[in-house]
C-alpha cells in the first residue's frame, strides 16, 4: 500500500508501463506503440492533486517525446543510469527519495526502485523490478497501471 500523504513525485519509466512493450515498426523504420488513454487521465488528476510526474526512458524515440508533450509532462530520454537520473531529479525538485513513487518494469529499473521511498512494478514486470517492488499491480503495463495507481490515490 501506498501512503500518498508523503508523496510528491512520480516517476514513470516508458516501455513495459505505458506501454505493453510492444513496439510496431514499420518498413521505413517509424515505431509506433499502444498506451492506455486511461493512464492519460490518471497522469491529469494526479497534475490536479498537485503531484510532480516525469518519463525516464532509456530509450531514444520520438514516440516517447510525443506521448510526454501529449501528457504536459517532462520527460529524460537516453537514460542509461535511471539511479543517477533519480538522484539528480530529487537533488533539483528538492524531493526526498522516500517521497517518490518509481514505476518501473525491467532489470534496467531495479537501481532506482530500490533507490525510492515506494517502488511499483506491473504485474508483468520482469523478476528484477517486481522483487524490487514494494507494489505489484493487478494491470499489466500498457493496461492501466498508472490508472490503477491513480484509484489507490483517490480511494486513499
Amino acid at each position: 500500500m501506498i501512503s500518498w500523504t508523503t508523496i510528491s513525485l512520480l516517476i514513470y519509466d516508458f516501455d513495459g508501463v505505458m506501454t505493453d512493450n510492444t513496439a510496431f515498426v514499420s518498413e521505413d523504420g517509424h515505431e509506433m506503440v499502444r498506451v492506455n488513454r486511461s493512464d492519460g487521465l490518471a497522469i491529469k488528476g494526479f497534475k490536479k492533486a498537485g503531484m510532480k510526474q516525469m518519463i525516464i526512458s532509456t530509450e531514444t524515440n520520438p514516440v516517447v517525446t510525443a506521448r510526454a508533450k501529449k501528457l504536459d509532462i517532462e520527460v529524460l530520454q537516453s537514460c542509461d543510469d535511471k539511479l543517477s537520473a533519480v538522484k539528480q531529479v530529487c537533488e533539483a525538485e528538492g524531493v526526498s527519495p522516500e517521497a517518490v513513487v518509481f514505476v518501473g518494469n525491467d532489470i534496467n529499473d531495479a537501481e532506482a526502485m530500490a533507490f525510492v521511498g515506494t517502488a511499483v512494478s506491473p504485474q508483468d514486470g520482469y523478476p528484477a523490478a517486481k522483487a524490487e517492488a514494494s507494489v505489484v499491480t493487478n494491470a499489466k503495463g500498457g493496461e492501466g497501471v498508472i490508472r490503477e495507481l491513480y484509484e489507490s490515490f483517490l480511494n486513499a
